[in-house]
């Protein structure tokens, strides 16, 4: 298709295929948004006088352009998916924030009065100015927009939180797609105390898992440091006795209990605490124990002490000959 008048000639709009070309189909676009200020990288210089003709061919009033650099792949060659490029679909659904997206986003190239890195969009567009924008290339960095998400994961309302990480509980089945009040009310409980563990909202579901699941398994590291060790099993069952027994059952009880039954045993807390997380969450790193078990629950906690016990004494074991028997 071509598009003729007194200041175009020749004008190709329309490939043979039927699609529109970029430059017909930018100009088109940007004047349907109304866009009155478009700012595009520097390799599109080139294009931007093909569109003003079009624009002016149309009748239609002309935006105000401006180019910025290319943002670079961090070895500073163009960027592309082998470097982690990805689009904003992308990055929702591996459990980025949309407000940690357009932070990030708003801070490539530009930099505000200050040095405040977390910008909500409000104070971005307060504050932004062309100016500012760098005249060399910004380098893509997802360390730094991972480090912006963690940021926003701790910060922002724990309900907006709860509200984000609900469908990546879903998609794990950990949460079914109606779920119920005291399945929320358990998620927000349990965000509320693992938020700040969490880069991603992916993570956050990976992190808060234990408390909708028992089928987790324990980590290698910790079954060689809590499980192996001999009177592991013993030191479960004096956790068992303390989750059993214990009144009130809060986080402040239990940590008095566990000190009182660690000292009369002559043992370091430590010695009852860590063999007891691996047991009831399968890791060896959390929030605090005792906030972990009060909210795990009695019931569960000691279900899940007792599997442990029965791992050591009978699994572990087995276990340890096979790959005794493998060596040699």
């Amino acid at each position: 298709m071509v598009f003729k008048n007194e200041i175009l000639d020749d004008f190709i709009i329309l490939k043979s295929n039927g699609m529109p070309t970029y430059n017909f189909a930018c100009v088109i676009d940007d004047y349907a948004m109304k866009l009155t200020h478009i700012i595009r990288a520097e390799e599109h210089l080139s294009n931007t006088p093909r569109q003003i003709l079009l624009y002016e061919a149309l009748g239609y009033e002309l935006p105000r352009f401006a180019h910025v650099p290319m943002i670079l792949a961090p070895d500073r060659s163009k960027l592309s998916k082998r470097h982690g490029a990805t689009s904003v679909e992308e990055f929702r659904s591996e459990g980025y924030l949309g407000e940690a997206i357009i932070n990030y986003l708003a801070l490539l190239g530009w930099s505000p009065e200050g040095t405040d890195e977390i910008m909500p969009i409000e104070r971005i567009v307060e504050e932004f100015d062309i100016d500012r924008v760098s005249k060399t290339a910004a380098v893509y960095d997802v360390k730094k927009l991972t480090w912006i998400n963690g940021h926003y994961l701790r910060e922002l309302p724990l309900d907006k939180v709860v509200a984000e990480v609900l469908p990546f509980m879903q998609k794990h089945g950990l949460i079914g797609s109606e779920p119920e009040a005291a399945e929320l009310k358990l998620l927000e409980k349990a965000v509320d105390l693992t938020r700040d563990r969490a880069k991603t909202l992916e993570e956050l579901a990976d992190v808060v898992s234990y408390f909708f699941s028992d089928g987790f398994q324990y980590e290698e590291k910790g079954i060689r440091k809590h499980f192996l060790p001999e009177g592991a099993a013993e030191k479960l069952a004096e956790a068992k006795k303390i989750v059993a027994s214990v009144e009130p059952f809060t986080h402040e009880a239990i940590e008095q209990a566990y000190r009182t039954q660690a000292a009369e045993l002559g043992l370091k807390p430590a010695k009852l605490i860590h063999p007891t997380r691996l047991a009831v969450s399968g890791r060896t790193i959390g929030p605090g124990l005792f906030e972990l078990i009060e909210l795990v629950g009695r019931e569960k906690s000691l279900e899940r002490i007792d599997r442990a016990i029965e791992f050591v004494e009978q699994e572990l074991p087995a276990k340890v000959a096979a790959a005794e028997k493998q060596k040699q």
